[in-house]
């Protein structure tokens, strides 16, 4: 480790005195080989400091510093150089491998130093460097270890925010769509009851009008006839013909009463509004029984936003964290089983080259291999069933949709092809693990898209 007064001549990747280094566009410096170390097999030239991207590939040498470290170098050597022995003020030119220390040449003729092995000074402090360095290379690897980690956190870090975002930005897409439908309801609902408000109200207003004309005709008559009735008697003989006829213009009639359904009809827009509104629902909102964890998916894939479909497209900067497929262009389910009977349905249309089944959740998901995995897979034109021990090719014709059954109790995982109601392949073996869906594409312009399922609405009337 180097002592306060080296730090400024320190690599901070090797931690040793500067080496060819070389500076990048943030100035901060490092080895030349040091950096090449870093950078290799990384995508993007970042500065292993601050994780500023570096526009140059083969960075400037800082000649400056190059000239301080040598000069530093050569204060040091001078500086042990001139160390004395402290018993004899003379010179430390050999180096005793028995007290593993440097003394002078009197000390090495003294009785102290009898039978001892010794080693020229150079000589001991190179094998000595080389001991050394050999003990540092676990921790220079360890150190490269902790930092590739510590910048995948950093990664990761960055990364939560980012779906955090994007997760609540649909969120709320969502929800917005249903408020909206919500208040075109309202609406539409609001509006039929106005409606039948105007209708009924205006039917009453005529009703009411012809009943005030009918009461207007009655009272005149009523009136006139009373006025002649208090006639005198020659009057009112003379006039009781004529009053008779009026009054027999107005035959009583039956009593007029409030048609049926006057009112308005309160139940038709009450009855069971919320569960009708929801029953409605149903049209706009859709259910998979499968849906894709992004946290699984290589970042060559690229998934919908609903979590249903996955395509191959360009490489994403993603976390490699531990649940991720780094080798496979494959995705995980989101959810696994571990009892019962579950079905999806996959339109793989004219994709050219997919894979699908189920993962046992130990699957490995880094390298080149996928044990714990059952399905099929379709390449170059041909279908082939795939386990961890076999490989079967299968005669089967062009499929568009693909339908996948898994018994996890009895232990089946079978193929069908809905819509044909084709069988195509069925796995039998002992489930002893939680088991994931599994889905892969090499495809860039057609996707493999997980299917929704019909949604309905049962009622039990049984209680």
């Amino acid at each position: 480790m180097a002592s306060r007064s080296e730090v400024d001549f320190c690599c901070s990747i090797c931690q040793d005195v500067f080496r060819d280094p070389v500076v990048l566009s943030c100035s901060h410096s490092f080895c030349r080989d040091c950096l090449k170390s870093w950078w290799k097999d990384k995508a993007v030239k970042e500065c292993p400091l601050c994780k500023r991207r570096s526009s140059r590939s083969e960075p400037p040498g800082n000649l400056v510093l190059k000239n301080l470290c040598e000069r530093f170098l050569q204060e040091r050597i001078q500086s042990s150089s001139h160390a004395l022995c402290s018993l004899h003020s003379e010179k430390l030119r050999v180096f005793c491998l028995d007290h593993q220390q440097p003394v002078c040449l009197v000390c090495r003729d003294s009785k102290k130093h009898a039978d001892h092995r010794f080693s020229p000074i150079d000589e001991a402090a190179q094998q000595h460097k080389k001991q050394l360095q050999e003990t540092l290379e676990p921790l220079k690897k360890k150190l490269q270890c902790f930092t590739r980690v510590k910048v995948n956190c950093e990664q990761t870090a960055k990364h939560i925010k980012v779906q955090a975002g994007l997760t609540e930005r649909q969120i709320k897409e969502q929800f917005k769509n249903l408020h909206q439908f919500l208040e075109e309801e309202e609406v539409a609902r609001m509006a039929a009851l106005r409606q039948e408000e105007e209708q009924k109200s205006r039917m009453m207003k005529k009703k009411i009008e012809a009943l005030s004309r009918d009461i207007t005709a009655l009272s005149d008559t009523i009136r006139a006839t009373e006025d002649e009735m208090r006639a005198e008697d020659v009057l009112f003989l003379l006039n009781y013909k004529a009053a008779v006829e009026q009054v027999q213009q107005h035959p009583l009639l039956d009593d007029p009463r409030l048609a049926s359904g006057a009112l308005i009809d309160v139940a038709k827009h009450l009855c069971n509004l919320s569960f009708n509104i929801w029953n409605k629902m149903k049209d706009l909102v859709s259910y998979s029984p499968v849906v894709l964890n992004p946290n699984s998916a290589n970042p060559v894939l690229v998934l919908s936003e609903d979590l249903t479909s996955l395509r191959v497209g360009k490489k994403q900067k993603l976390p490699d964290n531990l649940e991720r497929f780094d080798h496979f262009f494959s995705v995980l389910g989101s959810q696994g089983f571990n009892s019962g009977t579950h079905s999806w349905d996959v339109l793989v249309g004219d994709s050219t080259r997919w894979s699908m089944g189920v993962s046992a959740g130990f699957v490995q998901r880094k390298g080149t291999m996928l044990c714990g995995t059952w399905g099929i897979w379709f390449h170059e034109g041909k279908y082939t069933a795939v386990s961890p021990s076999a490989f079967s090719d299968l005669t089967v014709q062009k499929i568009q949709r693909i339908r996948v059954k898994l018994d996890w109790n009895r232990g089946k995982l079978s193929f069908s092809d809905p819509d044909t109601n084709k069988h195509i392949h069925t796995f039998t073996l002992t489930f002893t693990h939680k088991m994931f869906p599994y889905f892969g594409t090499r495809d860039q312009h057609h996707p493999v898209k997980l299917l929704p399922v019909n949604v309905s609405v049962t009622l039990d009337q049984s209680s």
